[in-house]
């Protein structure tokens, strides 16, 4: 019951924030002063996908809450911890690691600096002053394969990750059930950028991936690979055929060939976890975002209304629904991959 009513209660903050983030500087004049770093993953903060995320929220808790705010873009793996142990030895009030790469180097900072108060974005911590920004990428997925699959002529959709990890897996596998979901006969091709962080800033091996999969057959195709997108949109643009963005609404990016956007919102993550700090309600653990809370959802605009119909945001808005009554169990990489690795 009382999971229920927390549910609710995130999903109307989530509303809320999401029109005007809050009105937390105009009801609370009294909030203190506090210092925020931010580290950025390779892709950079204007990657116009998962950074530039982050960096809305970012942005606005400085608009609204009247916060200062240093950011690292790191340029290598290495970079990540001394960035963060940087800010940590300047008392920063609150560090937020983006990206699940820094995950390791964030625990370590964490242990060191007990009474600091940590954020990371995409993945777990088991330290208790780190709060773990979660989100069911699964569930966007299964809206992206559902939507690509109802908008293909030829019945042949795609998928192109960044970095060949669990993380993009899972949004592999719950866009590949999207599809089935929608046409069980449908094909789904899937490719990876590459296998290093670099994946994440890499348009031109994209663009080389989706052209290879448009020449195939395939019309509609999804993207999840950070500054990587932009390669994917441009064989769009190349193709005349439909690519889907990621994490930001990314529509304005090909008007009329980005059928939609996947959004995450780290943007309201990142917001609401600095008004927790400047509001001394900081607590570490993981917060979940995912469709029943208003964490996932799809983007409609200006940009995308020619090709986005109401029929398909008819349907979409259904499994939306079904989604978070729990009539739909999309498929997760992680829990089908420890179920693998305990039959072994």
């Amino acid at each position: 019951m009382w999971q229920m009513i927390n549910r609710m209660l995130l999903a109307w903050a989530l509303i809320f924030m999401s029109a005007k983030f809050a009105l937390a500087g105009e009801l609370n004049p009294e909030r203190r002063k506090i210092r925020v770093g931010v580290v950025f993953d390779k892709g950079g903060r204007d990657d116009r996908s998962f950074n530039a995320a982050a960096a809305r929220g970012l942005d606005e808790a400085k608009r609204q809450l009247g916060i200062d705010a240093k950011y690292v873009e790191a340029m290598d793996d290495n970079a990540y911890e001394p960035a963060i142990r940087t800010f940590a030895r300047k008392k920063f009030d609150l560090i937020i690691a983006v990206g699940f790469g820094q995950a390791e180097p964030m625990s370590r900072v964490a242990v060191d600096f007990p009474e600091g108060r940590f954020a990371l974005v995409d993945a777990p911590s088991s330290q208790p002053n780190v709060r773990s920004l979660l989100f069911s990428d699964h569930e966007g997925a299964f809206l992206a394969g559902a939507a690509a699959i109802m908008k293909s002529a030829t019945g042949k959709v795609g998928f192109i990750g960044g970095m060949d990890v669990p993380l993009i897996r899972r949004f592999d596998l719950g866009y590949r059930a999207g599809v089935r979901h929608m046409q069980k006969g449908g094909t789904t091709v899937s490719n990876f950028v590459g296998v290093t962080a670099d994946s994440w800033n890499n348009p031109p091996k994209a663009k080389e991936l989706a052209l290879a999969q448009y020449n195939s057959g395939v019309d509609v195709i999804y993207v999840a690979a950070g500054a990587s997108n932009a390669g994917v949109f441009d064989a769009a643009g190349a193709k005349s055929k439909f690519a889907i963005g990621t994490d930001s609404n990314q529509n304005a990016m090909r008007p009329g060939l980005i059928l939609t956007s996947i959004l995450k919102r780290i943007d309201v993550a990142v917001f609401q976890t600095v008004s927790d700090v400047q509001t001394n309600k900081f607590t570490g653990g993981k917060i979940e975002f995912g469709i029943a809370n208003g964490g996932i959802d799809y983007a409609f605009d200006r940009y995308n209304e020619g090709v986005f119909t109401p029929v398909l945001r008819s349907k979409l808005d259904e499994l939306k629904r079904q989604i978070a009554a729990g009539v739909i169990k999309v498929p997760d990489y992680y829990v089908e991959a420890d179920r693998a690795t305990f039959k072994k």
